[in-house]
């Protein structure tokens, strides 16, 4: 009976131990840098910055996803071209966007050239009139005929997007606190942050928050164990039109959010506090106590990388 019960306590800690394991592996550091063609990227950063590619000559996609702010603007809903709001999504980060499985809060773009076409032509955005007309500006520069004529032979908005994609490569922010604590420097992190990475792998966060961009791998519904206040948008069901994918979002990377408030798809939320919190409630199905709260926000502001702009 003894044997039994010792065998038990042992696997059960064998088991806890694994999964402590497994969960330090869920993470992992951002590399420090990765390839990229240095041309395109600067052709791509000169159309990232373009104004004169919107429809009133007012708006580029620093606009939105400003470089200065950790790729976002800091707006519940970011202002497109003759000032329309550009609901119902807050803008997400451009900062490690590479990272991600999919680009959008929906998923709408698999990949970044594909995610730099939208914004040309959607009226709430660069509002321009379709893509023969982005071409055309583009054509109207005689320095970047000149770079496209080198680089590609040819201006098309394929090669446009291909170009903005690949300057976003660069846009990645490493050797963040947390990233120096996973490498081994156990001093690159506060004793808080770490009981708040302790408490971000026990409560369950995670579950969904990982992988070198800490989320950004998957889509997930919001409002689990409640629903969310927010009906109005239905994520990817908008797309896809399949029931069970009503109010799936695309997990964001918590990379840099101590710096890319509000939160959520709908921009909803302005604190990280507050933040922690619903999600504990509406995903989790718990309320968490200011102290753990307190840690886990430790912890994310640990996540806050280094940006170096390479032109």
């Amino acid at each position: 009976m003894k044997r039994a019960l010792f065998m038990t306590l042992v696997a059960f800690n064998i088991s806890n131990a694994q999964t402590s394991i497994n969960q330090d592996r869920m993470i992992t550091p951002l590399p420090t840098s990765i390839p990229y063609d240095k041309e395109k990227a600067m052709l791509g950063k000169q159309l990232y910055m373009d104004t004169s590619l919107s429809k009133d000559g007012k708006v580029s996609c620093n606009t939105c996803h400003d470089l200065k702010k950790y790729g976002v603007d800091n707006e519940i809903f970011s202002i497109g071209a003759d000032g329309v709001l550009d609901e119902p999504f807050n803008s997400p980060t451009t900062f490690n966007s590479v990272f991600n499985f999919v680009q959008f809060w929906d998923g709408k773009a698999k990949n970044l050239a594909e995610q730099a076409k939208n914004p040309f032509i959607n009226p709430k955005e660069m509002a321009l009139k379709d893509e023969a007309e982005v071409v055309k500006r583009v054509e109207a520069n005689a320095k970047y005929k000149a770079s496209f004529d080198k680089i590609y032979g040819e201006i098309t908005m394929q090669n446009i997007t291909d170009a903005i994609a690949e300057f976003e490569k660069t846009l990645i922010t490493p050797n963040a606190p947390f990233d120096r604590y996973l490498n081994g420097d156990e001093n690159a992190i506060s004793s808080q942050a770490k009981r708040g990475w302790e408490a971000f792998k026990s409560n369950g966060c995670v579950a969904c928050h990982q992988g070198q961009n800490i989320g950004g791998t998957m889509y997930q519904k919001i409002g689990i164990f409640e629903p969310y206040p927010n009906q109005e948008n239905l994520g990817r069901y908008e797309i896809t039109k399949i029931e069970s994918d009503k109010m799936v979002f695309k997990v964001p990377s918590l990379r840099n959010v101590a710096k890319t408030a509000p939160y959520y798809h709908d921009g909803s939320i302005p604190t990280l506090d507050v933040c922690v919190q619903f999600m504990a409630y509406y995903q989790l199905g718990r309320f968490l106590d200011q102290q753990t709260v307190d840690d886990i926000v430790a912890f994310l502001e640990s996540l806050t990388g280094e940006f170096n702009e390479q032109f």
